[in-house]
């Protein structure tokens, strides 16, 4: 079973490109199966990682909050849980 974490922030005006950049730049150990990072509007950064376990699997390494100087609120966090595509 493949479980997925999404982290979703949203920067302070004009630091979008600083918010992406510090998002790309932290590490998890151990890594992910899959790890991707997109930007949207509003200086907004998304990250999603895939990792192995099932919804409720304890202990898998997240982002953590950026500085204060780089969000303009708390950052918003979600758990998906992967199904099988059909029937």
């Amino acid at each position: 079973m493949t479980v997925a974490l999404m982290w979703e922030a949203r920067a302070v005006a004009g630091k979008g490109e600083e918010l992406l950049t510090w998002a790309r730049h932290q590490p998890l150990d151990p890594p992910p199966l899959r790890r991707e990072t997109f930007r949207a509007p509003e200086d907004r950064v998304l990250v999603i990682t895939w990792w192995e376990g099932a919804y409720d699997t304890q202990g898998l390494p997240e982002l953590p909050e950026p500085g204060e100087d780089l969000v303009r609120r708390a950052v918003h966090r979600w758990r998906f849980e992967a199904v099988a595509d059909g029937g």
